[in-house]
């Protein structure tokens, strides 16, 4: 009997509009680039993605004009700067300025909590991510960097901070005493 409603339970769970994953978001999300809303922050993925529940939808975003630290990897800083992301706005219901979506279907925004504050921009403030030039040009983000770097604050503090576009690089050398010449 129990099993029944398992398999019933499991075939409705797959094969119902309203549940059916595509791509890590639900089929059903509706389409949110270009939009201005309000969601819940329910999970903090690193120190520039999170996921909020928009209408019952969760949806992950990523932070635009910055990057932060890898987690994965085990880039210095990158747990910091997760735990400071979640300081920020971990359990708010904050305000999306969404742009687009990237090619992983992340909607990149820009974030505000509940206490008024750019979570993109106090990222940078604290050190804890740089403005990602390849992706962004905004004049605010650099001038941001140059004074977190001049303060060495977080990332800063280190001597030589390894971007993390380069630190996501594969490593040539991976194996000692190997060389790859060109």
């Amino acid at each position: 009997m129990w099993m029944g409603r398992l398999i019933l339970l499991g075939f409705i769970l797959c094969f119902h509009p309203a549940f059916v994953i595509q791509q890590g978001v639900y089929a059903k999300a509706p389409d949110l680039k270009k939009r201005i809303f309000t969601a819940k922050v329910i999970r903090i993925m690193d120190g520039d993605t999170m996921e909020i529940l928009y209408q019952q939808t969760p949806t992950k975003v990523r932070l635009a004009h910055i990057d932060c630290p890898e987690k994965r990897g085990r880039q210095p800083f990158g747990n910091i700067a997760k735990k400071a992301l979640s300081d920020l706005c971990f359990g708010q219901t904050v305000t999306v300025y969404a742009e687009k979506y990237d090619r992983y279907r992340r909607l990149i925004a820009v974030v505000v909590n509940n206490k008024k504050q750019v979570i993109n921009q106090e990222m940078i403030k604290l050190g804890m991510a740089w403005h990602f030039k390849k992706y962004s040009k905004d004049p605010l983000y650099a001038q941001l960097e140059i004074t977190a770097r001049k303060n060495k604050v977080g990332i800063w503090s280190d001597a030589t901070p390894t971007p993390p576009w380069e630190w996501r690089k594969p490593k040539r050398n991976s194996l000692p005493g190997i060389s790859i010449s060109k």
